[in-house]
């Protein structure tokens, strides 16, 4: 039986479940650069009307933090870009055109044009890169023969390519999107389902994520640990703050072992 080390406890699991965003691939070289885009293009149609620009910055706006030079640098783990569905950021999007001047519906179109536009600036550039550590442990789990599922806030189309420009996606054998379940994170449901297509049973499973959203999705669905991937400078400890059983800064921390039954 394969056994998950975290922050000094083992963990007895017969499948892991990552969030993608921030767990595998770097959040900010993806988000940060399709967050700009999208807020850059809807003010540009906001200034074609002649309307006043959106009332807000983008740290308050999506709660992403910037560095000194202005650049998108890092996200907060419990705001919207970080625990958001795509349709959620819209919502929140198309909210600041409707208090600059425009109606509810052409908020709601506008949002959705400029998504599109960020969409196709991503594909041309595939901007995606993985974390430290993601390919060893990956192929740690494959030699442990331990069956791996990706739950995201993202939907499955969208995920499924992030994971294709990086060339794991044959790693997984389920990709479970928000637009699967009737209630995304931090509800269970997305969890719940992925294990079931992994043939798991009795919450013999990890979730690894870097939100609270992924440690409470965890814990409801009974997971067997829930591993929270820290923000710079946290400590390796269990967080009973976050939730989480315990806290790495990437997966290099996490070990697998295989534990055999005396015959």
């Amino acid at each position: 039986m394969p056994i998950l080390h975290a922050a000094g406890v083992p963990y007895r699991i017969d499948g892991i479940l990552f969030d993608k965003d921030g767990t595998l691939l770097d959040f900010i070289y993806t988000w940060g650069n399709w967050s700009e885009q999208l807020l850059a293009r809807f003010s540009a149609a906001l200034r074609e009307r002649e309307l006043p620009p959106v009332g807000i910055d983008l740290d308050a706006l999506w709660g992403a933090l910037r560095s000194e030079d202005g650049a998108v640098a890092d996200y907060d783990r419990s705001g919207p870009l970080a625990m958001g569905t795509v349709d959620e950021m819209l919502a929140i999007l198309a909210w600041q055109g409707y208090r600059s001047g425009l109606s509810w519906a052409e908020a709601k179109t506008l949002a959705a044009d400029a998504k599109r536009w960020a969409d196709e600036r991503l594909a041309a550039t595939r901007a995606a890169r993985l974390l430290p550590g993601v390919l060893d442990f990956l192929d740690k789990c494959r030699q442990a023969g331990i069956p791996l599922a990706v739950v995201t806030a993202d939907e499955t189309e969208a995920a499924a390519r992030h994971l294709d420009w990086l060339g794991i996606r044959e790693r997984f054998a389920a990709i479970v999107g928000t637009d699967q379940v009737e209630r995304g994170k931090p509800y269970p449901d997305m969890a719940l389902l992925a294990a079931e297509r992994l043939g798991l049973r009795g919450g013999r499973f990890a979730v690894i994520g870097d939100t609270l959203g992924d440690m409470r999705m965890a814990k409801e669905a009974g997971a067997a640990a829930a591993i929270l991937i820290a923000e710079p400078g946290a400590s390796g400890a269990r967080s009973d703050a976050s939730g989480a059983d315990a806290t790495v800064a990437t997966l290099r921390e996490l070990h697998i072992t295989k534990e055999y039954s005396q015959t």
